[in-house]
């Protein structure tokens, strides 16, 4: 997984112990012996060699104009390739690379408390998205409403694995 880079003021302190944390998604089955096509989050994913605990061993992927083609050891047909369709495939957090200063994963800002640089409890953050132009978080209020933060210093000047300080003026 590709980590996103921005200067934080403090360092990322990864408080999800070792989670699964997803990789790719098995998109839909590849030709007749057992190929599956993928759609991929990670930068490299010919680096993880066992998925889901173990469950699928990566024997071969390629990466073709159209996507990623992967086959498993325990994927012998297109029937039980056509089966994984919307499988997700996870590594545990600890099989991630160490980020450096600045960096993160995805899924060490999902799930964290929100809160204002004033101490008011916003929510939780549910989606990470990037349209293009850098990460933007979606936090959702105890209400249930929804707002969207860039994540960038001024908007979320202080971060770590037990909570997300937002900036006054940005919480929506």
């Amino acid at each position: 997984m590709s980590p996103e880079t921005r200067p934080p003021p403090t360092p990322p302190v990864n408080g999800r112990g070792d989670s699964p944390v997803t990789l790719a998604v098995v998109i839909g089955a590849h030709g007749v012996a057992g190929e599956v096509r993928l759609k991929v989050f990670a930068e490299d994913l010919k680096a993880h060699k066992a998925f889901n605990g173990g469950a699928l061993t990566l024997k071969a992927l390629r990466v073709t104009p159209q996507g990623a083609i992967a086959r498993f050891a325990e994927i012998p047909d297109r029937t039980t390739a056509e089966k994984l369709r919307g499988t997700e495939l996870s590594v545990p957090r600890s099989a991630l690379p160490p980020l450096g200063e600045g960096e993160y994963y995805h899924a060490d800002l999902i799930g964290l408390p929100a809160v204002s640089d004033a101490g008011e409890v916003l929510g939780t953050v549910m989606l990470v998205e990037n349209f293009g132009a850098g990460d933007v978080l979606e936090i959702e209020r105890p209400d249930g409403k929804r707002f969207m933060v860039p994540m960038r210093p001024e908007a979320v000047p202080e971060w770590n694995g037990e909570r997300l300080v937002v900036a006054a003026g940005w919480a929506g």
